[in-house]
């Protein structure tokens, strides 16, 4: 059993809970209800980590999630955690998502296609984790099929963090305009009090609408936390799992479907 539905934007917290949390938790139930139980796969997210600023994340390490997305990811991790001596339950754990059809990312690559810029909050030098979505899938399977499975008693157990290359903010921007054949972009150092009132701006926007958008407080708080690096050597060691092709390529096929999709 795969469990891979999530709320990324959200009016408010409960909304978050309610999905994140809520779902999981009635899924790891219906799970246990069965007579053959099935193996659930559960993907969660860095933001049920929090950020790695100097080290990068491992599974070990103590959540201590900065947004109320990540509260709600890790919430929905802890609901699962109590049918762990019922199902056999395996967590991954993704950082940034990018690939065909993806919208996060797309408002990463729209400035800098359109008009040469690249936004990036404070100095840009904040470091994150990146994966294709080919390269995830292939994570979770190997990780359904044989990863270890959740025990409450043993810290990390049973999660596996899903990344394959770090790169600064500012670093992003020059591989994002390699992949689309441009310039090196110009960046737009925006400070942390502009980026909060963007985020405000965003809520305000997500009222008025009555539907929430990509850009939010809560995402800005994210942002402004720090750098978003998590080791993936667990998965390489146990699953044998490791990226099928390097960021930039991954980048390139992801420029080339948003032309072929006429985003570009």
């Amino acid at each position: 059993m795969f469990h891979l539905a999530g709320l990324v934007r959200a009016m408010c917290a409960q909304d978050f809970m309610h999905v994140n949390a809520g779902g999981v938790e009635g899924v790891a139930a219906a799970c246990a209800e069965q007579v053959d139980r099935p193996v659930l796969m559960l993907v969660s997210s860095m933001a049920a980590a929090g950020p790695s600023n100097e080290t990068p994340k491992t599974e070990s390490d103590l959540p201590l999630p900065v947004s109320a997305y990540g509260r709600s990811k890790l919430a929905g991790e802890q609901a699962a955690g109590r049918y762990a001596s019922a199902v056999p339950i395996t967590i991954v754990r993704p950082c940034v998502v990018f690939g065909a059809g993806d919208r996060a990312v797309y408002e990463v690559f729209k400035p800098i296609a359109r008009s040469g810029v690249h936004v990036v909050a404070g100095r840009g030098d904040m470091r994150v984790s990146l994966i294709a979505v080919a390269d995830l899938v292939e994570c979770i399977v190997l990780a359904a099929q044989r990863g270890e499975r959740l025990a409450g008693d043993a810290p990390g157990r049973g999660i596996y963090f899903a990344a394959a290359e770090d790169i600064s903010q500012v670093e992003l921007g020059g591989a994002i305009a390699q992949a689309l054949g441009a310039e090196r972009p110009r960046i737009a150092h925006v400070p942390e009090w502009a980026m909060r009132a963007i985020g405000l701006g965003g809520d305000v926007v997500s009222r008025v609408r009555r539907r929430p958008g990509w850009i939010s407080r809560d995402k800005i708080s994210e942002l402004l936390a720090g750098s978003w690096t998590c080791s993936s050597a667990k998965a390489r060691r146990q699953l044998g799992w490791s990226p099928a092709a390097p960021l930039a390529a991954r980048l390139g096929e992801t420029a080339q479907w948003y032309r072929d999709a006429r985003w570009l």
